[in-house]
């Protein structure tokens, strides 16, 4: 499958130190990539990069085949990647409509907005019922559920999610594994960095296992997981 993401010897990082030493990857198109690897191999700079919130300090980025390395968040936003981070990013004071309005901020075109809100509400339930709460009043879940609705309100074709299931208990998280689920259903291509390795492969079609900035291993999810090298390094297995 063609990919819709290619990085060819990406060196990143922050101040004088580099994270991505040289890191090759490709993402193909309208499956979950899953990116593993021990904290500090540089996952959540991978995802920076890609989203335009790093620029990289060599190497290249292509989208679709064309090269857009160095550009800005907006620029990459305007291609159709959207990033939806780690760390809680609601307005807690804003309502929840509110909040999933934020994510077409871009978009000059009111109908269209309203439009897609709708589906978006009728697609996640607790946007609605809850349309008029402060943000900050929902649990883990619900606002990590209320960020994968704003960000879809730009119809993104590539999203890039950061360890959504921190912090979540089991039923949360199960839930938000069958949202990125349906959409790679729907065809979108997901690039997912996740702590929890295993519920990650699971639901991945395709991984990749990140150790010191550069690509160790990778190959079909299923493969990776069933790995006993994979197992024992990076899974939990004695």
């Amino acid at each position: 499958m063609d990919a819709v993401l290619e990085l060819r010897g990406i060196v990143a990082g922050y101040g004088q130190g580099d994270i991505l030493r040289g890191l090759d990857l490709d993402v193909p198109a309208g499956q979950i990539t899953c990116i593993i690897g021990p904290n500090g191999s540089g996952k959540s700079t991978l995802l920076r990069v890609v989203s335009g919130l790093l620029a990289p300090r060599s190497g290249r980025v292509l989208f679709s085949g064309q090269d857009v390395t160095g550009s800005s968040p907006r620029a990459m936003l305007d291609r159709g990647v959207a990033h939806v981070p780690q760390e809680r990013s609601l307005f807690p004071a804003m309502s929840v409509w509110d909040n999933m309005l934020m994510g077409a901020f871009i978009e000059h075109d009111r109908d269209s907005v309203a439009r897609r809100a709708a589906a978006i509400a009728e697609r996640f339930p607790i946007v609605a019922r809850r349309r008029h709460d402060p943000a900050g009043s929902l649990s883990g879940g619900e606002q990590k559920t209320v960020e994968i609705a704003r960000a879809l309100m730009l119809d993104p074709p590539v999203l890039c999610f950061d360890e959504p299931s921190v912090g979540l208990e089991p039923r949360a998280r199960r839930a938000i594994f069958e949202i990125l689920a349906e959409l790679s259903r729907d065809g979108r291509s997901v690039l997912l960095v996740e702590q929890n390795a295993r519920s990650g492969l699971a639901v991945a079609a395709n991984g990749a296992v990140l150790d010191a900035g550069v690509v160790r291993l990778s190959g079909p999810a299923a493969e990776l997981r069933d790995s006993p090298e994979v197992a024992r390094l990076y899974l939990g297995a004695a």
